[in-house]
């Protein structure tokens, strides 16, 4: 992790995305400068012991100013202690944040890029379909410039209409959004699986998948991308204690030979190739 700081950032804005969900912007140029699509970082307060350690958040998108990168963005539910809290946060309080953290997802190198979430596993794709359509660049290399992109497909799955978080910002030119939803309250009644089928059957040539959200949905898609012989990444969702590998709090099984073995989640991943994993 050689560009993994610790950070004291201040918060420039909050804005609801859906039901329970919402975005905050961290103003820290030094982490919006050298982070990439799918990496992560650790949030705590700033003051305090209560909660006493960060929790991870995967990057929504970078905000410039003055055409240079200001801060970053990153989406949340609210679903325990810190989410509640961060909720009330207002634009000048400050956090303590250290980042980047994990290996995120690679440059693609299809045509093609599929793109599914379940949940709040969106929120690493707008970074994600920005920089493969040429939209932005991230980090402190040039990432883009071998990126054969042509369209990014995200097929988007969650409970009810309500939860749809952030629909307008994947409004990208070249990015095509599919949503279904478990009630059939928006889009297809079904699961967010069944879309991406309906893409595989359609046209699978020179396509890639990435996928993050709910465990028993990334095995799902792990399996379906496997049998048809298409390159797929997970980004997985594993609780964190420490974020930079300390603690073993995160590991998930890996293939290895014949065999398997143990990875930290934080550090080697979270983003592992599908046929990697044991899940």
């Amino acid at each position: 992790m050689p560009h993994a700081r610790q950070h004291v950032a201040t918060v420039d804005g909050i804005r609801q995305l859906a039901r329970d969900t919402f975005a905050i912007r961290l103003q820290q140029p030094e982490l919006a400068r050298s982070i990439t699509p799918g990496q992560f970082f650790m949030v705590r307060p700033v003051t305090g012991s209560d909660p006493l350690l960060g929790r991870p958040f995967a990057l929504y998108d970078v905000y410039p100013a003055d055409g240079e990168p200001e801060g970053v963005e990153f989406g949340y539910i609210i679903v325990g202690k810190l989410t509640s809290l961060m909720t009330s946060w207002r634009p000048g309080e400050q956090a303590v944040v250290w980042g980047p953290l994990g290996n995120g997802f690679p440059v693609p190198a299809a045509e093609r890029l599929l793109c599914v979430a379940g949940g709040i596993g969106q929120t690493p794709f707008l970074a994600v379909a920005r920089e493969a359509l040429g939209l932005q660049s991230y980090g402190t290399g040039d990432r883009t410039g071998q990126c054969p992109v042509k369209q990014v497909v995200l097929c988007y799955g969650v409970r009810s209409a309500a939860l749809a978080a952030g629909l307008d910002d994947f409004r990208l030119p070249g990015l095509k959004l599919h949503v279904a939803t478990d009630d059939g309250t928006f889009g297809h009644h079904g699961f967010v699986t069944d879309l991406l089928r309906r893409q595989l059957e359609s046209d699978h040539k020179d396509t890639h998948v990435y996928c993050c959200g709910p465990e028993p949905m990334m095995k799902v898609v792990g399996e379906i991308c496997i049998g048809a012989g298409i390159p797929c990444w997970l980004s997985l969702e594993t609780p964190m204690a420490c974020g930079f590998g300390a603690c073993f709090s995160c590991v998930t099984k890996v293939r290895v030979g014949d065999s398997w073995d143990y990875r930290r989640t934080c550090v080697e991943g979270p983003v592992f190739q599908a046929d990697q994993l044991l899940l």
